[in-house]
């Protein structure tokens, strides 16, 4: 495993990190979520990803309980807040109320006394940003969290938070945590250039594209029994990317991966750490086998010439637009 600092911060992260969106507490049991966190302990992920939403708060305690007995300093452990994780009107979006409220829950449940980076899971546009980042910059103070960052906001709303931090002398954010993988770019034409320039670095989600990139999803054929593609929780983000044309192209990816000795999974992954402003990729798993296969990424470089069969192979069905980072229009 390789290191790579968290943007222009201190703070060092693996190149790979552990996520339990979806899996921890909804998709795979307890014993096998843990037979994975123990799997990346092995491998030397250091970096653990959660949010106070995924499973309805349950992937936050199995994390906890997975980690429990780990040396907590040799560990970097993120959460998330934004979503609803209550019928209340405030149990949601970027409130100081919501914000405080939900960082005291995700410690309890991680059984831990901070978090070393705390981000906002999208952005609020019913709260005022200063109230937002004031309440973070608080939780900064207390030694509740460590870091501050972000997810999925735009290169506008990154650009105002920063300036809103310099100007009233709050913790500054660190890190941006956005979707990118060889078909989903969005990030490169404005949030990647802007983050470089400001010191944040990308803690990127779905790099094997909710796991179309592995090839396992074949044209004209149904997802395999017990994919991401049939789970409730999952299917409605990878539905997009059940394109016959797309997964024909994902197909002609194969030989390259062979030529380089890699797997689909780990040719993924190694190609969104090629990207200098990536800090760490974030991977899932349901199975150990996943994790061990997916870390071998960890230090890969791909020439020039790879990449560019890469984009020969994958042509128009790549996504690049910037307007596609987008969050809520009200709170959910």
């Amino acid at each position: 495993m390789e290191y790579r600092h968290l943007g222009r911060s201190g703070l060092m992260v693996s190149e790979i990190s552990y996520g339990n969106w979806i899996t921890h507490g909804s998709q795979v049991e307890e014993d096998a979520a843990v037979e994975c966190v123990r799997a990346a302990l092995d491998e030397g992920v250091t970096t653990f990803d959660t949010a106070d939403v995924y499973a309805g708060t349950r992937a936050e305690e199995v994390l906890g309980r997975a980690l429990k007995g780990v040396r907590r300093e040799s560990l970097e452990i993120f959460t998330k807040v934004y979503w609803p994780t209550g019928e209340g009107k405030n149990d949601r979006g970027l409130s100081r109320k919501h914000i405080t409220e939900s960082i005291n829950g995700s410690l309890r449940r991680l059984q831990t006394d901070y978090v070393d980076l705390y981000q906002a899971h999208r952005y609020d546009v019913e709260t005022p940003l200063e109230e937002t980042l004031r309440a973070f910059d608080d939780l900064v103070r207390q030694g509740k969290v460590l870091y501050v960052g972000v997810s999925e906001w735009s290169a506008d709303q990154i650009a105002r938070a920063l300036k809103i931090a310099d100007d009233m002398g709050f913790d500054r954010l660190v890190s941006n945590q956005p979707q990118y993988s060889m078909l989903w770019r969005v990030i490169e034409a404005e949030v990647v250039p802007l983050c470089e320039k400001e010191g944040l670095g990308q803690i990127v989600w779905s790099p094997i594209a909710q796991g179309v990139l592995t090839g396992k999803y074949l044209p004209g054929q149904p997802p395999p029994a017990g994919s991401r593609a049939t789970d409730p929780s999952g299917s409605g983000f990878i539905g997009r990317l059940m394109d016959d044309d797309l997964l024909r192209r994902v197909q002609d990816l194969k030989p390259i991966a062979a030529d380089l000795g890699l797997s689909m999974a780990q040719l993924a992954v190694a190609w969104v750490l090629q990207n200098p402003n990536v800090s760490s990729a974030i991977i899932g798993a349901t199975k150990p086998e996943q994790v061990r296969d997916n870390v071998k990424a960890s230090g890969v470089k791909l020439d020039a010439e790879v990449l560019k069969k890469i984009d020969d192979v994958l042509g128009p069905v790549v996504e690049r637009d910037p307007a596609k980072t987008v969050s809520p229009s009200a709170r959910p």
